[in-house]
């Protein structure tokens, strides 16, 4: 019975298939080129990823061609040993710099937001010119990232940076700023904060101007302070904006590798490395463990993954409660 069930269904299924293409040609052929680019910038190199995960791939044993020489690969499939050896804590210190990427994309989403919807309050009143302020305040998101971490990371050169001078100016000492683990990180945040608040300010600024100004104007006629209007009339209309450009901005920080690594370079510390650049260091630099960075590769994508449904779901309940 299941058999006859299964052998009805599939020619059903096929004639759908062929009515649909016949019937949307059009948009099959324009979503192919799509898909196949995403086949190969995306799928192929996440599957490939997930394999060299399950094995023990380094430079050693990885296939390569010197001159007119080939020698094979020699990797051995280990299945799931190098996510147990990561998880378990046995491998070192992945849970630390787990904890300070957290830190570090929640310190740093929290500034773009606040201080991207506060320069998007004072945008959106009218005033003088308001749109030479809207070019000037964007023009970090306009600056190439690397260049702009390179700029900064003169600024906080410990002899001839533009912040050793001032402090120099003041009576102070000179700070090393990229030597401490613990200013590196500040200098980290700043830095990207600098870059992601106009991204953030943008976004809530079109949230504002999409809000209708009745609802302001009869909040303030039923005598509700500005400080009522702000909680109870505009922080509801940018709930749409504000869930997608938080959900954004953790998943582009979290993966912020050029502000940790060009600012701070070789003299990044073990603590103030976050995941992704960890990942980078062990394909690229000394020893390269390829199976290893492919594990932190797929950790970190499950983690995002399993953070993206929990916060949608997170929403989704508050609509339903509203």
């Amino acid at each position: 019975m299941t058999a006859a069930v299964t052998v009805t269904a599939r020619p059903r299924l096929l004639t759908r298939a062929r009515r649909s293409f016949d019937t949307h040609w059009y948009a099959w052929a324009m979503v192919l080129p799509v898909v196949v680019v995403l086949a190969v910038l995306v799928g192929y190199p996440l599957g490939r990823g997930i394999y060299l995960s399950l094995t023990d791939a380094n430079e050693a044993n990885i296939g390569r061609t010197i001159g007119v020489n080939h020698i094979p690969s020699t990797y051995e499939f280990v299945g799931l040993d190098n996510y147990w050896k990561v998880l378990s804590g046995q491998e070192g210190h992945f849970y630390g710099r787990l904890g300070w990427t957290v830190v570090w994309t929640a310190a740093c989403v929290f500034l773009h937001y606040t201080i991207g919807l506060g320069l998007a309050l004072l945008l959106n009143r009218r005033m003088r010119f308001r749109g030479l302020y809207r070019v000037l305040l964007i023009l970090p998101w306009a600056v190439p990232a690397f260049v702009a971490t390179f700029s900064w990371r003169l600024m906080f050169n410990e002899k001839y940076g533009v912040l050793n001078a001032m402090l120099d100016s003041l009576g102070m000492g000179a700070v090393d700023w990229l030597g401490d683990s613990t200013l590196q990180k500040m200098a980290a945040v700043a830095v990207n904060v600098w870059l992601g608040v106009p991204f953030m300010m943008v976004a809530i600024l079109g949230g504002l101007q999409s809000i209708p100004g009745e609802l302001h104007e009869a909040a303030e006629m039923d005598g509700a302070t500005p400080w009522q209007r702000f909680r109870h009339v505009t922080l509801p209309g940018l709930r749409p904006v504000s869930g997608t450009v938080i959900l954004l901005g953790t998943i582009w920080t979290f993966n912020m590798f050029q502000v940790i690594y060009l600012l701070i370079g070789q003299g990044a510390s073990s603590e103030s490395e976050i995941l992704v650049t960890y990942s980078y260091r062990l394909a690229f630099q000394g020893v390269r463990d390829y199976a290893g960075s492919a594990t932190y590769g797929i950790l970190i994508l499950s983690l995002l993954l399993v953070f993206a449904v929990f916060y949608r779901r997170l929403l989704a309940r508050q609509e339903e409660a509203r």
